[in-house]
This record gives C-alpha cells, structure tokens and sequence, in this order.
C-alpha cells in the first residue's frame, strides 16, 4: 500500500493509466534572427491563449467558475507584459524563442517554487504548465489530451497540470494519484470540482504502478493499493457504498439553515482567494464569504493591481451574496508569500517581519488603493466588511482605521458613491493579539480567528519544517485556551466573532467552539455541508458537557482522544 495526502473522498477502482510528460526538447532550435523570433513567440502566445480561453470556457460550463479560474490564471500571466517582454529581451541579445521561454519561466519557476505556502508554490506549477505549453507550439507538437480514457481509469501521474485537465470527468475516471501537489493542487481542486477520488503526494508512484495495472485508492485516507488483493477489493466496495450514501445525506442540507440540534443560529460561510469562487461557493451552500484573500489578486504580475482592478473583483464577491456577509481581508503579503510586483526585501526570517498589516501601512498609497476599492464595493449593499491580518495591538488598528477615514474623504471629495459605515475587524492569529483580544475588542467590530498562523506562532512551530510538523496542532492546549479567550472577550465586548482557519473545518471541534459561543464558521467550499451537518447534531448541553471533559486534558494527544471518543461526524 502506497501512502499520500487525501484531497477528495471516495473510492475508485480501475485500471492505471500512466501519464508522464517530459518538458519538451527545444535542444536542437536555432535562432532565425530576432525579429523572426519574437513574431514566432507572438504566434506562440496568441495560440495559446486562445486555446486557454476556450479550455477555460469549457470548464466554466462543466465544473464551474473555481476550477476555471486556475487556466484564467494563466491568461492573465501570459497577457502579463513584463513576461512577454523579458523573453524578448532575451530574444534580442541573441536567445531562441523556445530558450527565452524556458529562461524567463524558469526563473518564475524558481521564486514561487521557494515558498513554504503551498498555494503560492502552486503557481511554480501553472509557470511550469505554461512554458511547457509555450515549448509545444513553438516546437509544433501536441498537447497531451486524456478526453479518451476508458471507463474505469485510474489517472496516475507525477503532477496534473490544467493542459491534462479539460476531458477529465468521473464517467472514465475513476480516481486520480499524483507524486506532486497538495490540497491547493491543480489535481486538488479539480477532483473536488468533479468528485473524484484523489490522492496526491504519493511518493513512488510512477515506479510503483504499472500502466494498465490495477489500482484501489481511498481518497478519504491518501490510500493506494496497487494490484489489489481480494480481501482489500471487497472492503473498498463496501467504503464505496458507504460513501455514496454520505453523498446522499449530504445533499439534503444544501439548502437547509446552518443551526444546532437546539436551534441556535450559526452563520456558515466561504473562504475564497478569487472573485469567482464566491459563486460557485454559494452554489454549494455558503451564507456568505468569511475569507477573501486579496494578495492573489498581487501574484504572478509586475505591476500592482489598480483601484478599478481591485473594485472589480470585490463587487463581484460581494454580488454574489445579496444578505450575506463579504469579509475581505486587506493585503497578506510577506512570511512565504511573495508578490514580484511590490519588490519586497529578502528577510532572514520572513514569518516574523515585514508583511501583512506592517507592510500595508508602511505602503500608505498601495494601502488606501485598497481601502478606496473596498469602500466603494459595499456602496449600497453593506455586506462587505474589511479584515485586518496579523495584527498585533490597537495602535495597527487605529493606524488602519485613520487611512481609511482618509479614503472616506477622498472618496466624498470626488463623488463617488461609497459605505461610510463599513465594518472594519481583526484577524486574530497571533498571540499578542489573542492575550489583548479584550483591548481590540474595544476598536474593531468584529473578529475572525485565524487558526493556522495562531497555531504555528502559538507554538513556535514551523508547520513546513518535516521534522517538527508533527508538533503543529489545534489541539494543544494552549490554542484552546487562546480561542476561548478571545471568543469570551468578543462576547463581552458583544461583537461578532468567527473562525476562518483550517480549524473551523475540523468536526471533531466543532462542540468545542459551539460552546464557547463562535458565532461564524468559515470554511473551504467542499467542507461546508459537512460541517452544516455536524453542527446539526449538537445541542447547547451536549457541547458544553464534551467542552468541560476536553479542557480537562493536559495534552494535545488526550484532547484529539476524547473529542474523537464523541465524534458525531
């Protein structure tokens, strides 16, 4: 049995089919002169960005806007002047086209790449998929096309990048394994898209399983089994059917109200990075979004997104709720995310320097560009809502709040229409902030936890550092105890407070946070109806009396057993 990260539950059993792209051989080219060279590389890129559009397209109509957007992604890097325009520069000192692809994208390659977070090292993988497509047309070859398998396949492959993705649909696929990618994958996302079972970070894979050999894969569990035994078949058949009843049950609460077995109301929303997931995220039963992370608008660009960029994509968030809330958070930069166009400094120790809410308000021009656009998104609807990150102490708060009074003025000065009474909240993700969450209450109207940054900082865990990952937990007490507090301090200040890290998803602790009165849960759109469902089956009595036996324990691995001994999920 093979081992990897579950990305999409289920199970599938099939036939592999084994798919190994090498980057294409440009080794024999030779340059034409560098006029001829860029017409080549303009034809190049018009070809395939047409093609992009129209894969684009198609996945819209199947899958979805979300899933559509990581090939529109790649539309906007190469409609991106400053890529275009390095390759002819290397065009013209002398490069091949196909050399001057590869240079340029490979440097790219190798700045996202770098990064601990694995969604911006995602984009290294769509920079990659682009220059390979890029290689292939200048080289006259095809792209690979997979619309063909057979029913009963089983995808393997060391990465599945957006030109392998369009034909895919769970008529013929019946699982997907990767050796590469994470739960932010291109794999990732689209199986979620077209449910279909996935494992990915299966070390070995391609050695492991021969094409055509059969293949088991739990995608619930990262499992793999390669020719599987009789014994293991008739398990996962039974797991199947088990599966494909929680589908069921699932769906019924797509349109139900988030409440408790008691009937108190909980707000459940979206954690979004682009515009276009607020849809399809209230498609799969979002309130609201409780996460919109604005730095993906900064990525992959030379040049810093403008007011009616930024605009833009905030209205179009928030029209896609008509009541519900739009938590947008300002700029995140920094720690393992890195926007070239902003051309932020090296730091020894980037977690603990220059980003998030510092760097914006050391930015004050790139900062009220921000605050204009989201300012004039809640105009005349009132859902959109502004989230601070990283903050620290009241006086980041009111700095904030200042420059956007500042915008507000600007802003009535020229006219435009725009939400003077815009909520402004605290992100509370790290430990100063939790230990002064009754102080911050006082200045923000509302708070949203985010568990990821406050587990890590919390307990000086480096979650990308192997050897002490395993130490990286929302169960130890002490981030308990830090949630508790901060929710008894927003309750006392009687603001709103929600979770949006990876926490909020976690059934096992959703009693937990019910009991100590978390007001809004967001979470990723594939988690939502289970956690809808989950949090169904709590009563007030019943959380309480699990929340008083958990927080008795002075362990992690104690905590995670007695949540885990009434798990109802």
């Amino acid at each position: 049995m093979l081992r990897g990260l579950g990305v999409c539950d289920g199970v599938g059993l099939g036939r592999a089919l084994v798919v190994c792209p090498d980057k294409p051989d440009w080794s024999g080219a030779r340059s034409t002169g560098a006029d001829n060279e860029k017409a080549r590389l303009a034809a190049a890129a018009a070809a395939v960005g047409r093609a992009l559009e129209e894969m684009a397209d198609a996945m819209a109509r199947r899958v979805g806007e979300q899933t559509a957007a990581i090939l529109a992604g790649q539309s906007m890097m190469l409609a991106d002047p400053f890529m275009i325009g390095e390759m002819n520069g290397r065009i013209e000192a002398g490069a091949v086209a196909e050399a001057a692809v590869d240079e340029v994208c490979g440097g790219f390659i190798q700045l996202f790449g770098a990064a601990e977070d694995e969604l911006t090292r995602q984009r290294a993988a769509d920079v990659a998929d682009l220059r390979d497509r890029l290689l292939r047309t200048l080289l006259g070859r095809q792209d690979q096309d997979l619309s063909a398998a057979p029913a009963g396949t089983v995808l393997v492959a060391r990465e599945l990048t957006p030109s392998m993705t369009v034909g895919l649909d769970r008529q013929r696929i019946a699982a997907i394994v990767t050796e590469a990618g994470g739960a932010a994958s291109h794999a990732a996302i689209l199986a979620r898209a077209l449910e279909i079972p996935a494992v990915v970070g299966v070390a070995g894979a391609l050695k492991a399983i021969a094409p055509g050999a059969q293949v088991a894969v739990d995608g619930g569990q990262g499992r793999v089994w390669p020719e599987p035994e009789e014994a293991v078949r008739r398990q996962l058949e039974a797991l199947r059917a088990g599966w494909e009843a929680r589908r069921v049950e699932l769906a019924r609460f797509l349109d139900l109200p988030t409440r408790t077995a008691d009937g108190r109301a909980v707000e459940l929303c979206a954690n979004i990075g682009r515009p276009e997931e607020a849809a399809a995220a209230r498609g799969k039963g979002a309130e609201g979004v409780g996460l919109f992370r604005t730095e993906f608008l900064f990525l992959d660009r030379a040049d810093a997104p403008g007011e009616a960029e930024q605009l833009a994509a905030y209205r179009q968030a928030a029209e896609a709720f008509a009541q519900g809330p739009v938590i947008i958070r300002t700029l995140d930069v920094g720690g393992d995310k890195k926007a070239p166009c902003l051309a932020m400094e090296q730091e020894d120790n980037p977690f603990l320097g220059h980003r998030a809410i510092r760097y914006c308000l050391d930015a004050p021009e790139l900062f009220l560009t921000q605050l204009r656009a989201l300012l004039q998104a809640g105009a005349g609807r009132g859902n959109v809502r502004i989230l601070l990150p990283l903050v620290t102490g009241v006086e980041e708060v009111r700095a904030a709040k200042a420059l956007l009074e500042r915008a507000k003025e600007e802003l009535a000065a020229e006219g435009k229409a725009f939400d003077p009474d815009i909520r402004v909240g605290v992100m509370i993700e790290t430990p100063a902030a939790a230990l002064a969450a009754d102080l911050l209450a006082k200045e923000a109207d509302f708070f949203s936890i985010g568990t990821n940054d406050l587990t890590q900082y919390t307990l000086a865990v480096d979650r990308g550092n192997a050897r002490v990952a395993g130490l990286y937990t929302p169960y130890h007490p002490a981030v308990l105890r830090s949630i508790r507090s901060t929710i008894a301090a927003a309750r006392a200040a009687g603001i709103p407070v929600g979770m949006c890290g990876e926490a909020a998803a976690d059934p096992l602790l959703v009693p937990l946070l019910l009991a100590w009165g978390l007001d809004e849960f967001s979470v990723g759109a594939g988690s939502l109806l289970a956690i809808r469902r989950v949090i169904s089956l709590w009563s007030a009595a019943e959380a309480a009396a699990v929340e008083a036996e958990a927080m008795a324990c002075a362990d992690a691995g104690a905590v995670r057993a007695c949540l885990a001994a009434h798990d109802k999920g």
